[in-house]
């Protein structure tokens, strides 16, 4: 099972073209004196500094299509913008996604909390299947894994 944002996904692409046409079109607007009196005049190699610029931008908001959760047999793997975590089911307490959260979170056995990116609350009944199937997944490997057994015993 894997997970991704959808609407995140379309909007920064969108948002990364839209920036890449817009420093293309002002480096097309860099040409003759720099204005104001000031000596100097713009060369291609400003032209392409700026679109240069674009593609670095374009590609820093592409960033935020990364996220991505992955469940398998062993466990979750969670891949954020920046960096990602990969969580044994063993160590999962429960996969959480509270009303008026922007995206979904895991709480770890050690009471710690790892916010999963990839479930985002704009994505409505997705994320909310999204959550379903993780929790379900979470259930089930709780029931296939042996028991601990009882102090005293």
């Amino acid at each position: 099972m894997s997970f991704r944002p959808r609407r995140l996904r379309v909007v920064c692409w969108v948002s990364a073209a839209a920036i890449l046409i817009i420093f293309t079109a002002i480096s097309f607007g860099m040409h003759g004196p720099l204005g104001d009196g000031a000596p100097g005049s713009f060369q291609r190699g400003d032209q392409a500094a700026m679109i240069g610029l674009g593609v670095l931008a374009a590609l820093a908001v592409l960033l935020f299509t990364r996220p991505r959760v992955t469940a398998d047999d062993r466990g979750l793997h969670v891949r954020n913008v920046l960096g990602g975590y990969d969580l044994p089911w063993e160590n999962i307490r429960a996969v959480r996604f509270s009303r008026g959260a922007p995206w979904a979170s895991v709480e770890l056995d050690d009471d710690d909390m790892v916010s999963v990116l990839a479930v985002q609350s704009a994505d409505k009944e997705y994320a909310v299947e999204a959550v379903r199937t993780l929790r379900s997944l979470l259930d089930s490997h709780r029931s296939a894994a042996p028991a601990a057994p009882h102090e005293g015993a």
